[in-house]
């Protein structure tokens, strides 16, 4: 079995049987208005983090993290800026050290770019972050305009989380999905979560 590496949200770890397998990109799809930035944000406790920020600026998502109340890291965050996305995501990821984390939030504008050097880009993130036993995890918004390369994206993680957000009566509920899980067995029930300032697992009611 591959070593596991933890996400940093202990709930969420049970559930994964210890964490995902080091070498793994994890597609991680929520809508806009959700909190899926607080996984994001949760994410860099495990370990050392490279954030890499398509729209907001890295002092903005800085702020955020620090913001945060609840356990962060310290992690290292850049703009993918300029007319050559995907070159300059490139030579972040080249230099990403052994055992870590890289976020790229979101990867949306890396899905509008051309399809083969879009493919090259993830074939290329694949075999770094296996070679250096780390753990990628790309912010996928499923809003109004999704790119037409999500099917890409989530065809060539190795893990799929789908975070739902929907309003139950004057509640707020959030369920995770986990429907891809190479190294390991998907999970047949979606997790209830309760997302406020920390992530946990919502045990009031039945997982379903």
């Amino acid at each position: 079995m591959s070593e596991r590496l933890r996400t940093g949200i202990s709930a969420l770890d049970r559930q994964l049987d210890g964490g995902i397998p080091s070498g793994s990109i994890v597609a991680l799809t929520a809508a806009p208005a959700s909190q899926a930035e607080l996984f994001l944000y949760e994410l860099t406790a495990a370990r050392g983090t490279l954030y890499l920020t398509l729209d907001r600026t890295s002092d903005a998502v800085a702020r955020s993290i620090d913001a945060t109340q609840t356990a962060t890291g310290d992690p290292t965050v850049r703009d993918v800026t300029g007319d050559a996305p995907l070159d300059n995501a490139s030579k972040f990821v080249a230099a990403l050290p052994d055992a870590s984390n890289l976020i790229v939030d979101p990867v949306d504008v890396l899905e509008r770019q051309e399809p083969p050097r879009y493919r090259n880009f993830l074939n290329e993130l694949q075999n770094h972050i296996y070679n250096t036993g780390s753990l990628a995890v790309l912010h996928c918004l499923d809003g109004h305009d999704v790119p037409a390369l999500r099917d890409t994206t989530e065809h060539m993680a190795d893990v799929v989380f789908q975070l739902e957000t929907e309003l139950n009566g004057d509640r707020v509920e959030n369920r995770l999905a986990v429907p891809k899980f190479r190294g390991g067995k998907a999970l047949s029930d979606a997790i209830k979560l309760d997302l406020a300032e920390t992530i946990e697992i919502d045990t009031s009611r039945d997982i379903a």
